[in-house]
């Protein structure tokens, strides 16, 4: 078993949270309250924004020029296809230039940003803290590909998800980070495996943060 096998193997619940979260079933369905997704759109904005900077910073801590290169690549994927795909839902979401200055992310979304950026110095530690946002999408994509939800927004974001050029984006990262373990030391690969559960955990989160459209007020029952 490859070291990315074991990792998924040990998400397994946490993929499956993700894949049984009504967010991501109703939005297969047709039947997601919009007003959830134009919540998750926007923090999702955000957090691609922070994705492609830690990309970034994988390319300046590989230790070759291929590496960065590829990395580099990744990132401009982010910025020029999924940024591309958000700016057609604000059009369609009618999200407003003012909506979008004043934007700041929910708890959640700040949350998971930070852990990305704050994963450790090496680019196998980069990598698997963003490699979930990768894995948990496409998998969510291969399952929802043949889904007719009848709604443009979600169509369109089913379709991302369930491409061609995604998946090999997404293998890609699979085995580089089975190549950087087999590199590294116990102690390392420990790290790794935390990074990406970690991850995981807060991809089942991001659903929550969008289904009750989370902000930064504090809970009635938590305030008496």
């Amino acid at each position: 078993m490859t070291f990315t096998q074991h990792i998924r193997q040990e998400a397994d619940t946490l993929f499956q949270a993700s894949f049984d979260h009504p967010f991501v079933r109703s939005l297969g369905e047709g039947t997601l309250d919009e007003a959830k997704f134009r919540h998750y759109v926007l923090q999702d904005s955000y957090y691609l924004n922070q994705f492609s900077k830690v990309q970034a910073r994988g390319a300046i801590v590989a230790q070759n020029m291929e590496l960065s290169s590829r990395f580099l690549t990744h990132a401009l994927h982010t910025i020029e296809a999924e940024h591309a795909l958000h700016r057609e839902f604000f059009t369609m979401l009618d999200v407003t230039e003012e909506e979008r200055r004043t934007f700041e992310p929910a708890p959640t979304a700040y949350a998971y940003a930070m852990h990305m950026q704050q994963a450790g110095p090496t680019l196998g530690d980069v990598l698997a803290a963003i490699l979930p946002c990768y894995w948990v999408y496409y998998e969510i994509g291969e399952r929802l590909k043949d889904a007719k939800p009848e709604h443009p927004i979600y169509t369109a974001w089913i379709a991302t998800y369930g491409s061609e050029w995604f998946r090999e984006l997404v293998e890609e990262q699979i085995e580089r980070l089975d190549l950087l373990a087999e590199q590294a030391t116990e102690a390392e690969r420990k790290r790794y495996r935390q990074l990406f559960l970690k991850s995981c955990y807060y991809e089942v989160a991001f659903w929550q943060m969008a289904w009750t459209l989370e902000t930064w007020d504090v809970p009635v029952e938590v305030s008496r």
